[in-house]
């Protein structure tokens, strides 16, 4: 018996389609200096932020005394960019508190409010 090879005749046509995936990352709903956006807020986090903060770690189903630890306020913010889905990062949520502490504060209370 002789070997025969196989004879490729014809070669298959392979389609590529382009997809593009949504990964559901979103960004803060207001500025972190967009005080204005809710005044409420606003003077609470001027004028008494240890309650501010206490309510703001409360919702996010956190003690109360959490803003009361050390660095405590950054982890918060990270866990609040993670749960709802914020681009981010942990050196980002430092910046904002370590610069501009009330306005994160604040702009973290604005975030849970308009996501209930």
């Amino acid at each position: 018996m002789a070997f025969q090879p196989n004879v490729v005749t014809s070669q298959s046509h392979v389609t590529v389609k382009q997809y593009s995936v949504s990964s559901g990352v979103s960004d803060w709903s207001t500025n972190v200096c967009g005080c204005c956006d809710d005044c409420g807020i606003c003077l609470c986090g001027t004028f008494v932020p240890c309650i501010l903060g206490c309510k703001v770690a409360q919702d996010n189903g956190e003690s109360c005394c959490l803003p009361f630890l050390p660095g405590a306020l950054i982890a918060l913010r990270t866990s609040m960019r993670s749960k709802y889905r914020i681009e981010g990062s942990v050196c980002g949520d430092w910046m904002v508190m370590a610069c501009l502490p009330q306005c994160g504060l604040c702009q973290m209370a604005r975030e849970q409010q308009m996501r209930e």
